[in-house]
């Protein structure tokens, strides 16, 4: 175990929009699950694993945590609901695993769009050079600080609402970037995927569901061109599990594609398609020419 291998915390400012304070927390998901019993998923956690169970109790209620990994004993370091996030996530996950097959991560910088509570730019950080990780939700920055100290990693986090502009991009910029579970929360993915290639140097991994081709009945314009997608209802910035509007927009999966060729990613492969619950999902991975 490597500790505090990647850049100083650094929370820095908000690049998000003004939008109205979210409703106070319901904390009530840390009462639904037990605090033992998760060593299928044990992974060393060392300012955890030396903590009583009561102080882990408590550190677990601190925040409005909504997933969870477990310490070398199985105790359970965040939460969840039974039926809903309520098994101890792996770490690292198999995502990360397969980005650093394919790009080597030892000596570069990832960043990590949609960080939510900090289990995936942990498991990042335990291979990559550098990790920057970002999330719209400043609470979700602040779990990811937490979550990452106490297995020892400092990456550099940030709020960031990728679809706010100005964009930063120069805070943006890394080689590769861990991009699961956003793309369709976005009100104008065509535009975000097409903008990737200013700031991502080598590749991208992206996780995303999809519309099929006869779902895709609207269209919208984006940079002077038309795309079809499917429109999705979304919470806005009080449902942790959405997008920051009131909708998003689902393209098809061939569109996708052809947006990271043409945002600088020619060589894309569709590692693999699964239904899920809300509907077909995909994994890509995408590289530049000669990357």
């Amino acid at each position: 175990m490597r500790f505090f291998r990647t850049s100083r915390v650094r929370a820095a400012g908000s690049i998000a929009r003004g939008l109205p304070p979210e409703a106070p927390a319901d904390r009530s998901a840390v009462a639904d699950l037990p605090l033992k019993g998760y060593t299928a998923a044990a992974t060393e956690t060392p300012f955890v694993d030396d903590l009583s169970d009561a102080d882990l109790e408590k550190l677990n209620r601190l925040l409005p945590w909504q997933a969870f990994t477990a310490d070398r004993h199985g105790r359970r370091f965040g939460s969840g609901k039974e039926g809903k996030r309520d098994m101890a996530a792996p770490v690292p996950d198999r995502r990360v695993r397969l980005l650093d097959e394919h790009f080597r991560l030892a000596d570069k910088h990832v960043l990590e769009v949609g960080c939510f509570e900090g289990i995936h730019t942990v498991g990042l950080a335990m291979l990559a050079r550098q990790v920057t990780a970002v999330d719209a939700r400043i609470e979700n920055v602040v779990k990811t600080i937490v979550r990452a100290a106490f297995f020892g990693y400092s990456p550099r986090v940030f709020k960031c609402d990728l679809e706010a502009r100005p964009l930063r991009t120069e805070w943006l910029r890394a080689d590769v970037v861990f991009h699961v579970g956003v793309l369709y929360h976005l009100q104008d993915p065509a535009s975000h995927l097409l903008e990737l290639g200013q700031f991502i140097g080598l590749g991208v991994l992206l996780d995303t569901h999809y519309a099929l081709e006869e779902e895709a009945d609207l269209t919208y314009d984006a940079g002077g061109r038309s795309y079809r997608f499917r429109r999705r209802k979304e919470g806005g910035l009080s449902d942790a599990f959405s997008g920051m509007a009131d909708h998003s927009k689902w393209l098809t999966l061939d569109v996708n594609v052809n947006l990271l060729k043409e945002g600088g990613f020619p060589q894309v492969v569709v590692i693999e398609k699964r239904e899920e619950r809300y509907g077909p999902r995909a994994l890509l991975l995408a590289r530049r020419s000669g990357s």
